[in-house]
């Protein structure tokens, strides 16, 4: 059986001052460090995780103020006695009232039938303190239906069974606000063992409570969020890996005699494993012996993306196989994006390389245009006209050709891998190299930075020695 409180036991004295100010003077450094964390929590009303930061400083904040109160009851000790005279008007409480206010006291004489609350215990319950103190029979009707039974357990307990009180209750003050009491409390034993009296601490622990139910549905909130997220990410990783071609090496593609292309390519992701973007790239001999080369971008990042990417790539392939050149297809790729329910802007360049006479015929709509790396130098390919696919319905495109010869080099590219100058820079090591996958292994090492901000691609072909 739990230790009784008895009637005639002397007051305990409060402990050592020094003591208890320096728990204090540690109390107030964390609240100030904590206040200092909470400032450089994001405060994005969008943003989940700083939601639940923010949440979880609040309540942190809210449970050193508790302590820093309680330390300094426990250094000063009771309060004094008020006067006798008239009781002062119950002021009212704002959002941070008095965290002293929070904390009140009761004893309820069962031999009497009187009882004795403290001036803090009116302010809690919003009672006035002019009024007389509720016996135990009347608290019931402060508090909230469906708590009542527990209160009426919790003080039967104590009474009959000498139980220590420790639950909480909602009650409604006259003026309708809710608030939630903890109640901690053991009963007075008289000479003969019996049951005297009942004292009782009741703490206001509503801001409490509400700062851990933020904190509960931040974390909620953000755990959907991260879901949400990784299922995302995981249906672009899956609708990337359909649309991109599954070859990654260094293939020849077949029936192009001595003057095939070496090949090789590559993906480059953002250092963001979430943000799987709409870049691609394209290697596909059509039914006339040429090679259509074609690397592309569309603005945005997820599912959505990735699967406006593979119906573009779709069409492109079935548009090139038909013979379309890569001007009209870049004309019919805008209409059909301008097309598509959800608006987007992508950028491309669509080459044919016909083997017979080492000709690249292209066109690019917004992107970058083709490097040529030959005899150990670099330079851009003159642009054709075009704008942005999605930009405007009717767009026009131009064409451009080139002539290549044995051993040069076409490197196509999205605008996340590397500005083109520091890509030509690379022209006298790419020279030296024997295949397409050591020349895009170099390009990988000199741009391939782990801490990319979106993806890229790069696609290499050599004109065969």
């Amino acid at each position: 059986m739990p230790p009784h409180v008895s009637a005639d036991r002397s007051a305990a004295q409060p402990p050592g001052r020094g003591s208890v100010d320096a728990l204090i003077t540690q109390t107030r450094r964390l609240k100030g460090d904590m206040d200092a964390v909470r400032q450089d929590t994001r405060s994005d009303a969008a943003d989940p995780q700083g939601r639940w930061q923010r949440a979880l400083c609040d309540l942190a904040l809210h449970q050193l103020d508790d302590l820093d109160t309680h330390l300094a009851q426990l250094r000063d000790g009771p309060p004094p006695v008020p006067a006798a005279g008239p009781a002062p008007a119950a002021p009212v409480a704002s959002r941070r009232e008095s965290l002293l206010s929070r904390v009140g006291s009761a004893e309820w004489n069962l031999l009497t039938d009187e009882a004795v609350w403290s001036e803090e215990l009116y302010r809690i319950l919003g009672r006035d303190p002019a009024a007389a103190p509720l016996t135990l029979d009347e608290l019931p009707a402060l508090v909230l239906d469906e708590d009542r039974p527990k209160l009426t357990a919790m003080v039967t307990d104590c009474l009959i069974d000498a139980r220590p009180i420790d639950g909480e209750f909602r009650v409604v003050r006259p003026d309708g606000e809710q608030r939630t009491v903890h109640m901690m409390g053991e009963p007075v034993l008289d000479a003969e063992g019996g049951t005297s009296s009942m004292w009782a601490v009741l703490r206001d622990v509503s801001e409490l409570r509400r700062s851990q139910h933020a904190v509960r549905e931040s974390r909620d909130s953000l755990q959907r969020q991260r879901h949400l997220a990784q299922t995302e990410h995981r249906l672009a990783v899956e609708f990337q890996e359909a649309v991109l071609p599954p070859w990654r090496g260094s293939p020849r593609l077949p029936h192009q005699g001595p003057r095939s292309l070496d090949l090789a390519a590559h993906y480059l992701p953002a250092a963001t494993t979430s943000r799987i973007g709409g870049d691609w790239y394209d290697a596909l001999e059509l039914a006339d012996g040429q090679t259509l080369l074609s690397v592309g971008d569309l603005t945005g990042h997820g599912p959505t993306v990735t699967s406006t990417t593979a119906m573009l790539l779709g069409a492109l392939r079935g548009m090139a196989m038909a013979g379309t050149h890569p001007a009209q297809l870049m004309s019919w790729l805008n209409q059909l994006l301008d097309a598509t329910v959800q608006p987007a802007l992508g950028s491309a360049v669509c080459c044919r390389y016909r083997p017979e006479t080492r000709t690249l015929m292209w066109a690019q709509a917004g992107h970058p245009v083709p490097l040529l790396f030959r005899d150990g130098t670099g330079r851009r390919l003159d642009a054709p006209e075009g704008v942005l696919l999605g930009a405007t319905a009717r767009a026009v495109y131009g064409q451009a050709e080139e002539t290549l010869e044995e051993g040069d080099l076409v490197l196509l590219h999205t605008d996340g891998l590397a500005p083109a100058d520091r890509l030509l820079g690379l022209a006298p090591r790419l020279d030296r190299a024997r295949t397409a996958q050591e020349c895009v292994r170099m390009v990988v090492e000199e741009c391939g930075e782990s801490e990319r901000a979106d993806d890229a691609c790069v696609l290499v072909a050599r004109v065969t020695r």
